[in-house]
């Protein structure tokens, strides 16, 4: 459980039943969650106001021309050390060609702590592992 004030993570998850079980994880853990499904949307909050959240978990496969790739770089863009972790089920061969730097990538199938375990690790500034 977290102390202090809630931080809230952007999740970008085109299954809802995966994105509800990561945001459920995540509201036990004590973060505050927004949960979309559209990476068009999740991309216009981060470039109207990234401040907003302090992390972001995004599965790679989004169903549509933008990945989670693609939303982590529009992340980065407004705050170069902004916390990512992405989720892929085959997607994960690329993360070191495609992932932004010092991101985490958590392999499906997954159970919630290892989320729980990656954000709050880079929250708190721990070092990647690469």
């Amino acid at each position: 459980m977290l102390s202090g004030p809630v931080h809230t993570i952007l999740i970008v998850e085109d299954e809802p039943l995966i994105g509800l079980d990561v945001q459920e994880g995540l509201e036990s853990a004590g973060f505050g969650t927004l949960f979309v499904a559209c990476p068009f949307e999740a991309t216009a909050l981060l470039e109207a106001g990234v401040t907003a959240f302090a992390g972001l978990i995004t599965d790679i496969r989004l169903g549509t021309t933008i990945t989670g790739w693609d939303v982590a770089r529009a992340a980065r863009r407004k705050a170069p050390g902004f916390p990512v972790v992405y989720m892929s089920g085959d997607s994960a061969i690329d993360h070191r060609i495609h992932g932004v730097p010092d991101s985490i990538m958590v392999q499906k199938p997954f159970v919630i702590a290892q989320i729980v375990t990656a954000i709050t690790g880079l929250l708190n500034g721990l070092p990647v592992r690469p």
